[in-house]
C-alpha cells in the first residue's frame, strides 16, 4: 500500500489570499486590463525556457517518497486542440486519507427512470417534530468517524487505512444495521430509539464541523411493510427543499434485481425544522436542525440505500471515461488527459471535444470550457455534465456542428477528493474551492489553479467564447443560471441574459429565466464564475439545478430525475447552437431579444421574461416524453415538432410591414379576387357544354 504524505499544514487564512487581486471588479475590464488581472491570478512562471505557455504544469505520480510537488511537463499546442494518442487512459482506485476506513467492495446501482413524474409531497401540517433524545435515551448501534492525529489532511492511500474495524452493535435480533464506509458515503452515527425509530446523525466535511446535508448510507435486515422513522438531526443548513415537498431517495437492491428497479423517491410524514439547541450557557454552540421522516421497505430483509441525491461517484466518472476513450468513434473527436492531481493523489481529468483537424485550422475555433463538481455534494451537476458529454460525442448533426464550430475543454469532476470521502461541499483542504480562484497557491487548490490556468492559455491562443460551471441548489425550485452583469451599458447591456433566456424558451418546464440572477455580490468575487469574466469570458455562468424538481407548466410539483438532468445538459447544447448561430436571421432575432428585454424594464436582479412564442431549437426538448416538451401551462401539448424558428422570427419581425400595406390594398385584394371567382366559373360552364355536346 503507497502513501502520499502532504508536506504542510495547509493554513487556515488562504481565504483572504491575493485580496488586492480584481479590486476594480465587477466592471467589465479592457483587454489590458484583463491581462493585468490573469497576471495577479497566477504565481510568476515556473520555467526559464519558452514563453510561460510552452509548459503545460501537470502533478507528478505520487510515490512513497513523493513530496507533493509538481513538476513540468511539455505539451504542444496540438495536444490542446487535436486528438492525440500519446498518453492513453488509464483508470486508477481511489485515493483516500489513510484514517479512513473503506469497504472493499464496490457499491454498484442500475440506471433507471421512474415510469411517471414523482410528484412532491404535499405537507398536511400534522407532521411529527420529534425532538432529539441522543444516546441517554437510545442505543449506538453504528458509529463510524474518521480520526486523525491532526485536524488537518496528511497522507492518502488507495483503500484507505490498513485496519476495518467493527462499528456495530446489535442489541435485537430485529435491530437495523447500517454502513456508509463506501466511496460518497456519510453517515456517521445511528442510536437505536425504539426499534422502529432511529435517530442518525452525519459526518462533517473532513477536518471542518461544518456542513452537514449529504446523505448517502445502506440499512439492511429490514422488515417488509413495517414503518420505521429516521430523524437526521445534525442538518446544518437553516432552510430546506424538505419543507417545500422534496422526499429522499431509496434504492432497493431486491427491486433493482427482481424488477429492474432503480432509484425512487420514498418518505411520508417529512418534516424539516430547528431543534433550538442553542442556549444562553452556550451562546457559541452551532445551530442544527432535524430532517424526519417515515418510510416501508418493500422486501424483507433487503439492502436498502437512502440518499439525499442520485449519488455520482469518482469511479462512475472513470468507467464513463473509460469507455468514452474506447469507442471507435467518439475517440476520433474526443480525448482524455490529466489535468493534474489532487491532495490524495487522485486524478482530475479534462475531456477535449472537438473535430480533427490541422493545427492551423483548430486555432481559428474559440473554446467554450464546462465544470462541474466543485461541490462534492451536489450530484445534480454530473448527472447534467453527463447529458453534454453524451449529447457533444454524439452522432447527431446539430453534435456534429458544435464540434466543427468550437473546441469543448470540460472538466467534469474538480473536486474527486471530497466526492470520494462523501464530503457536501469542501475538498481535503478544509475549503469551499469556488472561493479560491483568486488565489495564487496552487498545492493547496490544484485543479483550481490548473483550470485557472487551462483557460488562461485559452484565451491567448484562441479566445473563450463561453464558461460555465454546472451546480445543484438545496433551496430554489426548478433549474437557473447566475450570470455577470455588464454594467458599460451600451449594445452590450443585458447581453448576458439571452442565453438564459434561449434556454428557458428550449426547456420551459424544468428552466426558469425569472429565477435567474445577474448581480455580481461581493461575496461570489473568489467563484469560479466571476473570475472567469473578470479575465475576459462575458458570458460567464453557474447552471444551477434544483435538488427538488420543478415547479413550472406541467412538471409542476415534481421531482427531476436523472433523465431530467441528462436532458438539460443536452437542452444546453442546442441552445449554444441557437446562440452562436451565424444566420442573419438569428442574429436579428438576438439584438431583437436585448430590445425586448430593455423595453420590459429586464435587470440583474429580476430578469423579465419576454414571450418570443414558439422560440426553440430546430429539435426542441429533448424529453422522451410527450409531457416535457416545452410549453407554456395553458398550451396543449403538440402533435408534432415545433416550427422552425428561424421562420417564426421571421414571420415575427415582417408582421409589422405588413399590416401596415394590407390596409392600403385591401379593396384592390377583394376586386382582383372577385373577378378571378368569375372567370374560373365561366370556364367550368364552357368544359360542360363541349362534354355534353
Amino acid at each position: 500500500m503507497t502513501t502520499h504524505t502532504a508536506h504542510a499544514q495547509y493554513p487556515q487564512t488562504m481565504d483572504n489570499e491575493n485580496e488586492s487581486a480584481g479590486k476594480e471588479v465587477l466592471e467589465h475590464s479592457s483587454e489590458s486590463s484583463v491581462k493585468a488581472l490573469q497576471s495577479a491570478l497566477f504565481l510568476p512562471p515556473l520555467s526559464n525556457t519558452g514563453s510561460y505557455f510552452s509548459n503545460f504544469l501537470v502533478k507528478s505520480p505520487f510515490d512513497d517518497d513523493d513530496d507533493s510537488k509538481f513538476k513540468l511537463k511539455d505539451v504542444t499546442s496540438r495536444e490542446w486542440f487535436v486528438n492525440s494518442k500519446e498518453a492513453p487512459f488509464n483508470t486508477q482506485p481511489p485515493r483516500w486519507p489513510t484514517e479512513c476506513q473503506v469497504l472493499e467492495e464496490r457499491v454498484h446501482h442500475i440506471s433507471d427512470t421512474p415510469p411517471s413524474f414523482e410528484p412532491y409531497y404535499v405537507p398536511t401540517g400534522n407532521e411529527c417534530q420529534p425532538k432529539p433524545s441522543g444516546e441517554e435515551l437510545g442505543t449506538i448501534v453504528f458509529q463510524y468517524t474518521p480520526i486523525s492525529a491532526v485536524n488537518y489532511f496528511s497522507r492518502s492511500s488507495v483503500g484507505g487505512s490498513k485496519y476495518i474495524l467493527s462499528t456495530l452493535s446489535f442489541p435485537e435480533e430485529d435491530t437495523l444495521r447500517f454502513e456508509s464506509r463506501f466511496e460518497s458515503g456519510n453517515l456517521a452515527k445511528a442510536i437505536m430509539i425504539t426499534p422502529n425509530y432511529y435517530e442518525l446523525h452525519l459526518r462533517s466535511d473532513m477536518y471542518t464541523n461544518r456542513h452537514m446535508q449529504w446523505f448517502y448510507f445502506k440499512v439492511s435486515n429490514v422488515k417488509k411493510d413495517f414503518l420505521y422513522r429516521f430523524s437526521i438531526t445534525n442538518c446544518s443548513k437553516d432552510s430546506s427543499l424538505y419543507s417545500e415537498g422534496m422526499r429522499p431517495l431509496m434504492y432497493s437492491v431486491k427491486d433493482s434485481q427482481l424488477h429492474s428497479i432503480g432509484w425512487r423517491r420514498c418518505g411520508q410524514n417529512i418534516a424539516y425544522y430547528c431543534n433550538e439547541n442553542v442556549t444562553p450557557e452556550d451562546p457559541d454552540q452551532q445551530m442544527t436542525y432535524t430532517l424526519t421522516f417515515t418510510v416501508k421497505f418493500p422486501h424483507e430483509d433487503d439492502e436498502v440505500y437512502l440518499a439525499h441525491c442520485y449519488p455520482y461517484t469518482y469511479s462512475d466518472l472513470q468507467d464513463y471515461l473509460s469507455e468514452l476513450c474506447s469507442h471507435p468513434v467518439k475517440s476520433t473527436f474526443s480525448t482524455v488527459r490529466l489535468l493534474c492531481k489532487t491532495l490524495a493523489g487522485n486524478n482530475v481529468y479534462y475531456v477535449t471535444i472537438t473535430s480533427p483537424s490541422t493545427p492551423g485550422d483548430a486555432k481559428k475555433k474559440r473554446a467554450i470550457v464546462i465544470t462541474a463538481r466543485v461541490h462534492p455534494g451536489e450530484t445534480p451537476s454530473s448527472w447534467m455534465m453527463k447529458g453534454v458529454l453524451d449529447f457533444l460525442t454524439g452522432d447527431s448533426a446539430p453534435a456534429k456542428e458544435l464540434r466543427d464550430k468550437f473546441v469543448f475543454k470540460i472538466v467534469p469532476m474538480l473536486n474527486p477528493d471530497g466526492v470520494i470521502v462523501g464530503n457536501n461541499r469542501c475538498s481535503l483542504s478544509a475549503k469551499d474551492l469556488n472561493r479560491q480562484y483568486r488565489t495564487v497557491i496552487r498545492d493547496a487548490y490544484p485543479s483550481i489553479w490548473y483550470t485557472k490556468l487551462m483557460v488562461r492559455r485559452l484565451l491567448e491562443e484562441c479566445g473563450v467564447t463561453m464558461y460555465c460551471d454546472l451546480h445543484a441548489h438545496s433551496r430554489k425550485h426548478n433549474i437557473f443560471i447566475y450570470g455577470c452583469e455588464n454594467r458599460r451599458g451600451g449594445d452590450k447591456r443585458l447581453q448576458e441574459q439571452v442565453f438564459p433566456l434561449m434556454l428557458h424558451k428550449n426547456s420551459v418546464n424544468k428552466f426558469s429565466f425569472e429565477s435567474c440572477k445577474f448581480r455580481v455580490q461581493k461575496s461570489k468575487e473568489g467563484t469560479g464564475r466571476v473570475v472567469m469574466w473578470m479575465m475576459g469570458i462575458a458570458n460567464s455562468y453557474t447552471m444551477e439545478a434544483s435538488f427538488a424538481g420543478s415547479m413550472l407548466g406541467n412538471r409542476a410539483d415534481t421531482h427531476f430525475s436523472t433523465l431530467d438532468f441528462e436532458q438539460m445538459g443536452k437542452s444546453f447544447c442546442q441552445t449554444l447552437l441557437d446562440f452562436y448561430d451565424e444566420d442573419p436571421k438569428k442574429e436579428r432575432l438576438r439584438t431583437k431579444i436585448i430590445e425586448r428585454l430593455s423595453q420590459e424594464g429586464s435587470n440583474a436582479d429580476e430578469p423579465t421574461n419576454i414571450r418570443l412564442s414558439d422560440y426553440s431549437s430546430d429539435e426542441g426538448d429533448t424529453s422522451s416524453s410527450s409531457d416535457e416538451v416545452g410549453r407554456d401551462d395553458d398550451t396543449p401539448v403538440p402533435s408534432g415538432p415545433p416550427p422552425s424558428p428561424i421562420v417564426k422570427a421571421t414571420l415575427k419581425l415582417s408582421l409589422s410591414d405588413k399590416e401596415t400595406n394590407s390596409d392600403s390594398s385591401s379593396s384592390d385584394t377583394e376586386t382582383e379576387s372577385k373577378s378571378k371567382t368569375k372567370k374560373k366559373r365561366r370556364r367550368r360552364r364552357r368544359k360542360k357544354v363541349i362534354s355534353d355536346y
